[in-house]
């Protein structure tokens, strides 16, 4: 942290995350005495912190763990179409996110490029209104190519959010091959 702070050349973070929580072994090794989960708490308490965030998309059990057993400010998961077909990241962690007050970071959210079938109407456009019309406060939309940012930038003027009718469709599209597009949860 300190490095950090100094190659920024700044006081302190807005948000410092714990990334990519995995497996009940990371929980208890960041949780346990001595772990990461104390320095973290330690930076917000002394000011060099102002929020913490953790972020994970392999397991929404462990995600929604942590979000109830952390004192963490905010959380980072996978929020597209074929996490609302396999179900846990946006049934189960997201709702128990907002209801702990939690910020709720979507990630994921054009699967790096997988997820667009243009020939089924499924555009970045598609996918980001698909994420934002979610209870999430943000997105992080991971752009490759100069389409997805031109694509970022259309979906807001002006953003109409996606009705259930349109969600249900989309989600439709990706359900028959949803275990095999999840490619971020590894071994499903």
């Amino acid at each position: 942290l300190e490095i950090t702070l100094e190659t920024m050349g700044v006081d302190h973070l807005d948000l410092w995350q714990i990334h990519d929580v995995r497996t009940q072994e990371d929980l208890n090794r960041i949780s346990g005495p001595g772990g990461a989960l104390e320095a973290f708490v330690e930076a917000r308490s002394s000011g060099k912190v102002r929020f913490i965030g953790v972020t994970g998309h392999h397991d929404p059990e462990i995600l929604l763990e942590a979000i109830r057993e952390w004192p963490v400010d905010s959380v980072m998961m996978p929020v597209n179409p074929v996490e609302a077909s396999l179900g846990g990241f946006l049934d189960r962690t997201l709702p128990a996110a907002r209801q702990k007050g939690l910020a709720v970071i979507a990630m994921k959210v054009l699967g790096a490029g997988r997820y667009l079938f243009p020939e089924a109407g499924v555009t970045a456009q598609t996918l980001i209104r698909f994420a934002l019309s979610q209870d999430v406060t943000t997105a992080i939309v991971g752009c490759s190519v100069p389409t997805h940012v031109q694509a970022l930038a259309e979906v807001g003027r002006p953003f109409r959010p996606m009705d259930t009718r349109e969600q249900d469709l989309v989600i439709e599209l990706y359900a028959p091959a949803a275990r095999r597009l999840a490619f971020y949860r590894g071994v499903l």
